[in-house]
């Protein structure tokens, strides 16, 4: 009999001590986001691989990006942990699906890194202005719901694609100190 009033008394203990930790885990302070799905295609394929970014957009924007993987041709979106979605809000979204090939790269004298970067080829897939959000013309708003985007990236001439890109980095070269 005390042996069960023992038990009793531990298992009323172990409940008390565990009550403050029920309520926690979901809040983890960043708000909440909410489902960003869809699928990327460009000339009308759907890109195997590469990655999908959301950068908050308007001056003075204090939110979170986001990011997305591209696997076979669909994305789902997340902000902090793997598909927690996106807040809501404006973003400029830019998509890379460009990689280096490995391949090569390791063949070449010196290896896979020669200085500061990878010493393969560079495989473009996707014309280079959507991979920055910055140039991309991408932009989509994700609203307080399940929220899907399909991505058809237009084609771009190699020289359209270049004065896009150059005008970014014609805006962010750095002046030389005195």
């Amino acid at each position: 009999m005390i042996r069960l009033v023992s038990y009793c008394c531990a298992g009323i203990f172990a409940c008390i001590a565990l009550v403050p930790l029920l309520g926690c885990g979901e809040d983890d302070g960043i708000g909440q986001r909410y489902s960003v799905s869809g699928k990327v295609t460009y000339k009308g394929e759907l890109l195997k691989g590469g990655n999908v970014n959301f950068l908050p957009e308007g001056a003075g924007v204090s939110g979170r990006g986001a990011s997305g993987v591209i696997k076979a041709g669909y994305y789902s979106m997340t902000t902090l942990t793997a598909g927690d979605g996106v807040l809501p809000g404006k973003y400029k979204v830019g998509i890379n699906a460009n990689y280096t090939d490995m391949s090569e790269a390791v063949k070449q004298n010196g290896g896979m890194y020669q200085g500061n970067r990878l010493a393969g080829p560079r495989i473009k897939v996707i014309p280079e202005k959507y991979t920055n959000p910055a140039t991309s013309g991408l932009t989509f708003e994700v609203k307080p719901t399940s929220n899907t985007f399909d991505i058809d990236l237009p084609e771009v001439s190699d020289e359209e694609d270049a004065a896009e890109v150059s005008k970014l980095t014609t805006k962010t070269k750095r002046k030389p100190k005195r």
